[in-house]
């Protein structure tokens, strides 16, 4: 029952991932800042799947 969201959400993440490295890339931001943006964007999309987890499944 787990399995389909838990791959839902690590492709989720990946293509998350892959439009901030874009993103990155395309406005030229300095590489000190990346491991700070992708941090950032890990975090809050993390965050995003786990809430919408415990929606889904526990309640």
């Amino acid at each position: 029952m787990y399995i389909p969201y838990i791959l839902f959400a690590m492709f989720y993440l990946f293509i998350i991932n892959t439009m901030t490295n874009n993103l990155v890339v395309s406005k030229e931001i300095p590489e000190e800042k990346h491991q700070k943006i992708f941090r950032t964007v890990n975090i809050l999309i993390t965050i995003l799947i786990t809430t919408s987890f415990v929606r889904i499944y526990l309640t």
